[in-house]
């Protein structure tokens, strides 16, 4: 079942445009991302999806609903974690839960029996009578996650769920998010995380000026637009680019940066054997797989977009 659907969705500020005919379905049970550099038009979309910005043009219907129309049956229907932690400091872990369960007229016994189920869920038991303000970034975001599932929704909007936690709390939070999956939570969620998004989502866009300019699985996308392997090589020089047209030929796509040059190939090593018979040294060579970091950069660029 399609519980997000656009056709030509458009978003503008005055003369603006930045979301500028997309179209999207999320199916029930998938997790969905969102990836672009900054200005690419992702957070514009999550919040017409959210039904806190109308839609300029186009269709959007969320769960059945026009959010132009029904935006607060909507609402309720929906769990939202922001991209920065919006906790209320004063109250306790599981104040922030219960309290935040009144909004959805929500009885205070269920509330009180389904925070404990949800601190529970995000490890969070043992810190329910502490205070918001001491706990760990990691805590406070699967605190905010919690919160978000107050309402029993049936989307979960998640912007940037893991940006400026450390590695192990990142992990603790994607297993979180892979268990609600596996409980049939539909999760839509922007990143700049290329891990992030190879480890949650089921199918993905990536969105450069406002455009879906790629869709598809983690790996179709890497099969589509890379290769499945990538040689990085680095020559003891000021530049690089002298080595480049000694490299002609070898493999499907070269790319030359300040400090190395990519090599997009089938088969690592057969392509740096292929250096070595050009007589060519590197100081130093890599043969990895292809990632969607790969894609993201072939896609939107690596200039930085402000």
């Amino acid at each position: 079942m399609t519980l997000i659907h656009a056709r030509g969705l458009v978003k503008r500020f005055a003369d603006f445009t930045a979301v500028d005919g997309i179209d999207v379905d999320v199916q029930r049970g998938e997790a969905f991302g969102f990836l672009g550099p900054n200005g690419a038009g992702k957070s514009s979309t999550m919040r017409m999806i959210g039904c806190v910005s109308p839609p300029t043009d186009g269709t959007l219907s969320i769960l059945g609903l026009d959010p132009r129309r029904d935006g607060p049956k909507i609402r309720a229907k929906l769990g939202v974690c922001p991209q920065l932690d919006n906790l209320d400091l004063e109250l306790t872990v599981r104040e922030n839960l219960t309290t935040y369960a009144r909004f959805f007229g929500i009885p205070r016994k269920v509330a009180r029996e389904r925070a404990a189920e949800l601190l529970d869920f995000v490890q969070l038991t043992e810190r329910a009578d502490s205070k918001v303000e001491p706990l760990s970034g990691g805590m406070k975001r699967r605190l905010t996650i919690a919160r978000a599932l107050v309402n029993e929704p049936e989307i979960v909007l998640l912007d940037e769920p893991t940006t400026g936690l450390d590695p192990q709390a990142r992990h603790l939070v994607w297993e979180r998010l892979f268990r609600l999956k596996q409980r049939g939570v539909t999760l839509v969620l922007t990143t700049h995380y290329m891990d992030e998004a190879e480890q949650l989502c089921d199918r993905l866009v990536v969105m450069d000026a406002g455009k879906i300019v790629a869709e598809g699985s983690p790996r179709a996308l890497i099969e589509q637009y890379s290769t499945r392997e990538v040689v990085e090589l680095r020559f003891n020089a000021e530049s690089q680019d002298a080595f480049a047209g000694k490299l002609d030929g070898v493999g499907e796509r070269l790319e030359v940066l300040p400090d190395r040059i990519l090599l997009y190939v089938a088969d690592g090593d057969s392509a740096v054997a292929e250096v070595q018979r050009r007589l060519l040294s590197p100081a130093s060579v890599l043969v990895r797989r292809s990632s969607l970091e790969d894609v993201f950069l072939h896609l939107t660029g690596r200039t930085l977009v402000d």
